[in-house]
């Protein structure tokens, strides 16, 4: 077979330029980070399998945590966190000695299901946990909820008086004030660029910034110990998880602006705990404005004290727990 001596040579490919050449780059990073993002969610979860049980409510599952015998007490989280934040704290292995302790993962966080068909409110949060409530058969309960998890414990009282027979307020944020987070969060929490935040740059950006996440969360006081041993870090930093944070810090004031109109309706003993020491809401803007505003409420400040009480004075949340469901609720007092 012989060729023409004047062909042409085989024409060439155009070369990349150099903007299309970093969004190749770029794409195959964020690829790549996807792939070990998870990666590293799949060995979370089997290093930290599910602890309890699993409930229904209409289509949704949530992941719920019995242990004890006696009156009950159930366990709301805050933000970003999961059902091992109480175990590490010692406080479900306490309360179980003198109650019937409930502590639920809250929709998209642990192992409980997150629809995308709804908005997490408090309220809708607080209308799923009251269907679980009601096929465990708890009539009568102790609710615990902190720091967002506040917000969903007051919504519950609001919507099923007669089964909430006493509020535990922990770190809570209760009056809307300006909130930088709830703006640097919000792209996280938009459908499409969420997940591609959530899988791709979120957990490798949270894990550099753990160690200053954490110092706000228990400064001033030192992280301790056992939390730094046992708390199940990458259970937290999973692309789901993290996209369930973003989109509950992004509805932090509008839902503190919906409920705050509410607060005086609460009837049942109401016991706020608070930090005054506390870095991420206000001990003065938050607690004690709330004092205020629900009738017979009780404020209890742990003078210098961070976010994390259950792990901070572990003695003061159980000693609240204790007085709720003895108390009488007869007009406003404040401790230390």
């Amino acid at each position: 077979m012989s060729t023409h001596p004047h062909a042409s040579p085989p024409p060439h490919s155009p070369a990349l330029s150099p903007v299309a050449g970093l969004a190749l780059a770029g794409a195959a990073l964020l690829g790549a980070g996807a792939v070990e993002n998870g990666r590293r969610a799949r060995a979370a979860e089997r290093e930290t399998p599910p602890v309890g049980r699993f409930v229904e409510v209409g289509g949704t599952r949530l992941h719920v945590l019995e242990r004890g015998r006696g009156p009950a007490l159930v366990l709301l989280h805050g933000n970003g966190s999961l059902i091992q934040d109480w175990l590490v704290a010692g406080l479900v292995d306490r309360a179980a000695e003198t109650h019937r302790v409930i502590a639920f993962d809250r929709p998209g966080f642990g192992y409980s299901e997150r629809p995308r068909s709804r908005i997490w409110t408090p309220l809708m949060q607080a209308g799923l946990i009251r269907g679980a409530l009601h096929s465990l058969g708890v009539e009568d309960a102790i609710v615990l909820g902190h720091s967002w998890g506040a917000q969903v414990a007051i919504a519950l009282a609001l919507q099923d008086p007669a089964r909430v027979r006493a509020l535990v307020l922990e770190s809570g944020y209760y009056l809307p004030t300006p909130r930088i987070d709830g703006l640097l969060f919000a792209p996280q929490g938009l459908p499409g660029l969420g997940d591609l935040i959530s899988h791709t740059v979120a957990p490798a950006a949270s894990r550099l910034l753990w160690p200053r996440i954490l110092a706000r969360l228990f400064g001033p006081s030192p992280v301790p110990e056992r939390f730094a041993r046992d708390f199940p870090v990458e259970m937290v930093l999973r692309p789901s998880q993290l996209r369930s944070a973003a989109a509950e810090s992004a509805l932090m004031v509008p839902d503190a602006f919906a409920l705050r109109s509410h607060y005086a309706r609460l009837r049942m003993p109401v016991t706020i705990l608070s930090g005054t020491g506390d870095r991420l809401v206000s001990h003065a803007d938050q607690a004690v404005t709330l004092h205020r505003e629900i009738p017979g409420s009780r404020l209890v400040a742990v003078d210098g004290a961070g976010h994390m009480l259950h792990h901070i004075a572990p003695d003061r949340v159980l000693a609240a727990v204790a007085s709720a469901r003895a108390d009488p609720c007869t007009g406003p007092r404040t401790s230390r």
